[in-house]
């Protein structure tokens, strides 16, 4: 089978997911096009050098609607013949359009694509777009339909996790993205954002905190106490799913889950014989991608039987691992993957998390994946794993080696 390279990853500063926010006058199909180019000014692209766009964004409604892959292909400076795709795995849909790409490289169904994702949350709002699985009534109690902060005090309460280790996780977090900033780690893939006179509107990563420390997160509320105790009563939906949970513990809240954001990241896929052709250095093999199924109603355990399924598919083991991208979707998240797999934590998102910078829903799996592979390439490491959990209960993963 050929062999799929990176030969590029970029992604755009994250800014805070409001009115407030750098990036809120800025469409997502303008942020889009914006990574497109970068992408091709950087490689030297002309011509129909990719064969398509894989794009991915999960509110596909409004501006994300339409086919925006297509519309950001149009918008940039990519040749024309160049097609595009959207495709919605949720909170893998960034990650998914990598692996996608990557595995019709290895098929042989073209030479190279370009991946990634969007999402601007604080112009086109999460479940805008409505969802089966929560308004359609048969499909929701046939699944113990709950939100995805009432899965992840599932998780905490399944596992023993406490606010304590949770909120720590995120100080850490906080801390992580603060001295990666210091240090210049994510400069090789931070393409900043400009508005349409090309000045440039944010460079840095808008949403991170960090001067957030215990304490202060300790005074928070729980933010899912009162929709899983009072109304709706979703613990009650919950315990009706796991009659052995006496009662759900709502650790979770704004501090230790992943923040409301805008961003977007690609990635330049392709053979050998693209690198070649176009005078370009792969900077990493996909070696393997998997996706799986799960639980629907705890959720957000993907990332365990994702991993156990790549890692079974491709004949590693973690020892295997030097490095993890584990999406913070919600502390409980991450903590329940060094737990199932005892990962030291100081290999585990070295550079900070979604709790600190945020979750772009659409971009973040080709953002950690582009994350990885810097880090892979600061430290000298050989192999990454990448790995989200996905709403509806499903998990991702891609492994990537250093070239």
């Amino acid at each position: 089978m050929t062999e799929a390279y990176i030969y590029d990853s970029v992604r755009s500063p994250r800014g805070k997911g409001r009115a407030d926010g750098a990036l809120h006058e800025v469409t997502s199909v303008s942020l889009s096009a914006q990574m497109l180019n970068a992408v091709k000014d950087r490689s030297g692209l002309t011509g129909h050098a990719v064969e398509d766009v894989i794009w991915g964004n999960v509110t596909q409604v409004g501006e994300q609607g339409g086919c925006l892959a297509r519309s950001a292909v149009l918008l940039s400076d990519l040749d024309q013949s160049i097609p595009g795709l959207a495709i919605n795995r949720f909170c893998a849909s960034g990650m998914e359009a990598v692996n996608l790409a990557a595995n019709q490289v290895r098929g042989g169904a073209g030479q190279a694509y370009i991946a990634g994702g969007v999402e601007m949350m604080g112009r086109v709002a999460m479940g805008s777009d409505g969802a089966a699985i929560a308004v359609d009534p048969t499909l929701a109690m046939k699944t113990y339909f709950v939100p995805q902060g009432i899965s992840a005090d599932i998780i905490a309460t399944e596992y023993g996790f406490t606010r304590e280790q949770a909120d720590a996780l995120a100080v850490e977090s906080q801390r992580r993205a603060a001295a990666a900033w210091a240090d210049n780690r994510f400069a090789r893939s931070i393409v900043p954002v400009k508005d349409q006179n090309g000045l440039t509107i944010l460079a840095h990563d808008e949403y991170m905190r960090p001067g957030t420390n215990v304490a202060a997160l300790g005074k928070l509320d729980a933010s899912f106490k009162m929709m899983g105790e009072v109304m709706p009563g979703f613990d009650k939906v919950a315990m009706m799913k796991y009659p052995h949970l006496e009662r759900i513990t709502h650790i979770h809240h704004a501090g230790n889950s992943s923040g409301i954001v805008d961003g977007a990241a690609a990635i330049l896929i392709g053979n050998k014989e693209f690198g070649l052709a176009h005078g370009l250095k792969p900077r990493a093999k996909i070696r393997a991608t998997a996706k799986i199924g799960t639980d629907p109603t705890i959720m957000l355990t993907g990332p365990v039987p994702v991993t156990e399924k790549i890692l079974k598919d491709s004949g590693m083991s973690i020892k295997d691992i030097d490095l993890f991208e584990v999406n913070e979707a919600f502390a409980a998240v991450v903590l329940r993957f060094m737990q199932a797999f005892h990962v030291d934590p100081a290999i585990v998102n070295v550079n900070g998390g979604a709790i600190a910078m945020g979750h772009p829903l659409g971009a973040s799996g080709a953002i950690i994946i582009g994350t990885l592979l810097d880090e892979l390439e600061r430290s000298g490491k050989g192999v990454g794993l990448a790995t989200l959990c996905i709403a509806s209960g499903m998990g991702a993963a891609t492994i990537i080696e250093r070239v």
